[in-house]
């Protein structure tokens, strides 16, 4: 092993000649340069980006060589692109964890095959002058690194997703000049950095070179204050310097016009006044940015401006003297090919598409991101939780006493502590879109984040301070006064409700996660957002999370998918709770993002008065009135359009409501179902969506008469029906149909029309769905009962005539597995009408007393044979929903096939259901097929793959073999909701399918759509 210091396990050493951290910010050469926002537009930066020698290491006892000098010969080495992460170049382990640490829980100290990452590059330097001195900066290296320059120690740091800058011009020389640097994977820093997220390793975010004028403007920290009320903002710019300078500055505005203007001489510490008059606000919706220049030397320093102001009155989180709500997401960095290393272009598509759905907070989970990202949050607009790169959630639970405190209450890790919270206030200071500072997550709550937060209140007093683990229900420090707001996280509906209506809890309340949105889900979102906006101290949340972190890998047989804990080999890990996302690794929206959209949706349409034709519009802007949407509504009668037209929305101020009038009252004299649509959309292109764009919509139905679609045949005479017993099979036939029944079994085992089989298995009742994601608690249960293969017992079967002329089969059931008593009884009766419909009446008694409260569905399941594929229904649609995430989608007709209405989770699970079901026909492309029907609203499925066979999958890729050429229908009564249980509270009981008794009833007919 090489001789080096061992700094990666010495508490008291966490840098070596590192600089003091400063606001992020590039030096150039001139106003235009700076402005472009373009780094290699100036000619102080040099990037080191692009191909490094590399050598990986298993363990750093294994490096022996001195790398670093000068005549180390490394022409054999890999070539590696920096920025890049280990694991996805093929080196080393991947690794997905969330809680334990995939080393010995002994802190400070690491294994000692600790992985070892060598980089050399040679780079040439032209001339050297003596007035600039050159730093090298990096961005972000994970966990711990040491430089060397020309063989020449340069310096250490830790603190992964934090720059570390070096000062190393006394080091270089004209010529080639070589760098070499060693990256270990594990260093005392790792066990603050224990994360939910895939163990990544390496030098992944940029690398470059600067300049700098040796008397220089080394850091600039930007505050403001208002006078009277917002009419006036001063700016007051503390500047520090290396030396005695002269500083000019303008402040312009977005259109390049110079606001105000001032000149000083620093010597160490200066001060710059701007005062701007009736100054436009920054805020998510209306991100206005001045631009503030500063010039010293050769030096021009660009800073953007946002005036905005956060405060908390009366229990209230407020922007500008505005109580908002803070509509939000957790995002990690998460790239599936490269990892933690993140292109500005992915950057970009991430917020644009948060922006396209509703979403105006950003929590960065759980350290700081890149400083480009957060100049774009800047310009895009949106509110940033910034949050320390801090978490020691392995030491043990945080809500044991005594565990992950230890960490927190340890005085020996208190200067570690407070150095993330320093470096990342520092670096992001002067970013408009910070409107919290976070102390990290999962920590427990000790004496160490107070000296965090106490070191924040003393540098910024402008920007509040949260932090979940100092949450009541945890046990630890009660000394929160350090802290602004009361922070959750999978809090539950109730529990909040009960905070707000707590006259003794002052702050406002910041759910920093709720809604777990793994798989098919969140089912809460709905449920949650009627309680933040009825009450003023709930601040709002961020859903848990943006994006699934799946690996793109290729199967065997060269299948794109998506891997997850545990598919490397990788021990311990999570396995699939890092595919807990709103969005595909590849950003395609889940159901769930839909879903989210409508709900934050800032535009609201309700009490319609169809009388009168007047909807209620109510504006759920902060900031901006409507004038920039446009209203569509259109009026459908059983699926036609018969009217549409515009409304006018300009001028409703924020948060409030106009009543606006249709163009006549929506009335007509035909019997019928009526669906009047809502849709809100953007007048004008945004650099985020185009025009057109749909904001959200709504929907109001109404039927008048009595609208009755009767029987299809209603046209034709019925012949007699002819039946025939033979054994166990009673066969009932008519003018052009011909079913079959069991007798033993009391199923339905044919179905036919004019010799056209419609029925490839015998009909069975059924309980079981694919488990989600989010029922993983309840699934323990449902299998331990048995749900999973109840099996149906039927006690006898008897068939009659009846009055009109039909046939009626009763049977008695029941369902429930071996060794168990039975889930349910019922008795079911099946009608036959002359014209060939059947009809099925279902009572059922669930056992009164069952190990888990609630059945994931009942229902019909039929298997229909090859061929069925085309699905037409009336309902809910285009997409998926359930009984609790449906206010994504709108009530119509809809034609689609069985195989677009399968929704992929990288988990396979219960996925493609449609709520609210009035009628659906799945049938073959000739429209040869069967039409359900029923008195009340149902949930229908169809899907090529069996709740069985979803079940044994654990990855999308497996699914293709169990896929089946026939179609599998499901019919339910009700199917229980999907809720957010894989972390969030148990399913709602009002989305539970826990009655004891009750009735369905399911129509099925046999047709020919083209004749009909």
């Amino acid at each position: 092993m090489i001789r080096l210091n061992r700094y990666w396990e010495n508490l008291n050493v966490p840098h070596v000649n590192r600089e003091l951290p400063r606001a992020s910010y590039i030096p150039h050469a001139n106003e235009s340069a700076a402005k472009s926002g373009k780094r290699g537009r100036s000619p102080f930066y040099r990037t080191l980006n692009g191909v490094w020698k590399f050598q990986y290491h298993k363990s750093i006892l294994d490096v022996e060589e001195p790398f670093y000098e000068t005549s180390a010969d490394v022409s054999a080495w890999d070539d590696l692109i920096v920025p890049s992460c280990w694991q996805t170049n093929g080196y080393d382990q991947l690794h997905y964890t969330n809680i334990d640490y995939p080393f010995p829980n002994d802190p400070p100290f690491v294994p000692n095959d600790n992985p070892a990452g060598l980089y050399v590059r040679e780079f040439h330097v032209a001339d050297r002058r003596e007035d600039k001195e050159n730093f090298i900066v990096f961005e972000g290296v994970n966990s711990c690194f040491y430089l060397w320059v020309n063989g020449q120690f340069a310096g250490y740091s830790q603190g992964s997703r934090m720059p570390a800058e070096f000062n190393v011009d006394s080091l270089l020389r004209t010529g080639t000049n070589r760098l070499a640097v060693l990256v270990l994977k594990w260093c005392s820093g790792s066990y603050l950095e224990d994360q939910d997220l895939w163990r990544y390793s390496g030098i992944f975010r940029d690398v470059y070179m600067l300049s700098r004028d040796r008397i220089r403007m080394r850091d600039a920290y930007n505050k403001q204050s208002f006078e009277d009320g917002f009419r006036k903002a001063v700016l007051t710019t503390e500047i520090e310097t290396t030396g005695r300078m002269n500083v000019a500055a303008e402040l312009k505005d977005a259109e390049g016009h110079i606001v105000a203007a001032a000149e000083t001489v620093v010597d160490g510490k200066g001060v710059l006044r701007f005062e701007a008059e009736h100054p436009k606000l920054w805020n998510a919706e209306t991100p206005y940015l001045y631009e503030l220049y500063l010039r010293g030397g050769e030096e021009v320093l660009r800073f953007p401006v946002g005036f905005k102001q956060v405060t908390i009155e009366n229990g209230q989180f407020r922007i500008n003297g505005r109580a908002v709500k803070l509509k939000g997401v957790n995002r990690h960095d998460s790239h599936p090919e490269l990892g933690q290393t993140i292109p500005v272009t992915h950057m970009i598509e991430d917020l644009v598409m948060m922006k396209q759905h509703n979403v105006n907070t950003i929590r960065t989970s759980h350290y700081p991101n890149d400083s480009r990202f957060m100049d774009l949050c800047n310009e895009y607009g949106f509110y940033v939780v910034d949050e320390a790169d801090l978490e020691c959630h392995g030491i043990g639970n945080e809500h044991q006493e005594g565990s992950s405190h230890s960490l927190s209450r340890n005085p020996d890790w208190r200067a570690a502590f407070v150095e993330r919270a320093a470096r990342m206030v520092e670096r992001d200071k002067n970013h408009p879109c910070v409107v919290m500072w976070s102390l990290g997550n999962e920590s427990g709550y000790e004496a160490n984040h107070i000296a965090m937060a106490e070191w924040i209140r003393a540098r910024d007093t402008s920007i509040p301070i949260h932090y979940e683990g100092a949450a009541p229900h945890y046990k630890g420090n009660p000394n929160t006064e350090c802290l602004d707001l009361e922070s959750r996280m999978y809090a539950s509906v109730q529990e909040i409700e009960a905070y707000a209506k707590d006259e003794n809890k002052g702050k406002p309340l910041f759910l920093c996660e709720y809604s777990h949105a793994m798989g098919n889900g969140p089912g809460d979102l709905k449920d949650y957002w009627d309680v933040f906006y009825r009450y003023p101290k709930l601040a709002g949340g961020c859903v848990w999370e943006w994006s699934d972190h799946g690996i793109r890998t290729e199967t065997i047989d060269g299948k794109i998918c998506f891997a997850y804990g545990g598919d490397f080999g990788d021990t311990p890990n999570d396995g699939n709770f890092c595919i807990d996302g709103l969005v595909t690794p590849d950003r395609k929206p889940h159901t769930g993002l839909l879903e989210l959209k409508k709900v934050l949706a800032p535009v609201r349409f309700e009490e319609y008065d169809r009388q009168a034709g007047r909807i209620k519009v109510t504006n759920l802007y902060d900031f901006i009135d409507l004038s920039h949407v446009g209203v569509f509504w259109k009026i459908e009668r059983d699926g036609r359009l018969i009217r549409q037209g515009q409304l006018d929305a300009e001028g409703i101020k924020p948060h409030e409501s106009r009543m606006l009038t249709l163009p006549r009252a929506v009335m007509d004299a035909s019997a019928g179902t009526y669906v009047l649509t809502f849709s809100c959309w953007l007048k004008t292109e945004t650099s985020w969506a185009p025009a057109g764009h749909e904001i959200t919509f709504d929907q109001s139905e109404w039927r008048i008469g009595n609208p009755n679609i009767g029987s299809i045949f209603a046209d034709k005479p019925a012949a007699a029906i002819r039946t025939e017993e033979a054994g166990r099979w009673l066969t009932i036939e008519g003018a052009d149909f011909r079913h079959s029944f069991d007798l033993e079994l009391g199923t339905l085992n044919r179905i036919s029309r004019n010799g056209v089989n419609m029925l490839g298995e015998p009909s069975a009742f059924s309980i079981w769905r694919a488990p989600t994601d989010n029922d993983m608690y309840a699934k323990r249960k449902w299998i331990e009962e048995g749900y999973d293969r109840a099996a149906m017992k039927t006690y006898g079967c008897d068939w009659t005539r009846t009055e009109d002329g039909g046939i009626e089969l009763i049977s008695r059931f029941s369902l429930g597995a071996d060794s168990k008593p039975a889930i349910l009884t019922g008795e079911s009766s099946w009608h036959v009408s002359p014209d060939g419909g059947l009809t099925l009446r279902v009572d059922v008694k669930v056992q009164k007393e069952l190990p888990y409260p609630y059945l994931p569905r009942f229902g019909l399941r039929l298997t229909m044979p090859r061929g069925m594929k085309e699905v037409e229904y009336c309902g809910f649609g285009p997409h998926e929903s359930y009984i609790d995430k449906r206010q994504s989608v709108r009530r119509g007709v809809f034609l689609t096939t069985v195989d677009e209405m399968f929704e992929n989770y990288i988990m396979p699970q219960e996925n493609g259901s449609r709520f609210g079901t009035e009628w659906a026909i799945v049938s073959n492309a000739l429209g040869m097929g069967l039409r359900f029907s029923s008195p009340e609203p149902f949930s229908f499925h169809a899907s090529h793959f069996s709740p069985e066979h979803l079940t044994e999958a654990k990855h999308d890729w497996e699914l293709p073999a169990k896929k089946r050429e026939e179609t599998i229908v499901h019919l339910d009564y009700k199917m229980s909701g999907v809720g957010s249980n894989s972390c969030g509270p148990e399913l709602a009981d009002a989305y539970r399918l826990n009655e004891k008794e009750f009735r369905y009833e399911i129509s099925l007919t046999p047709v020919f759509k083209e004749d009909e």
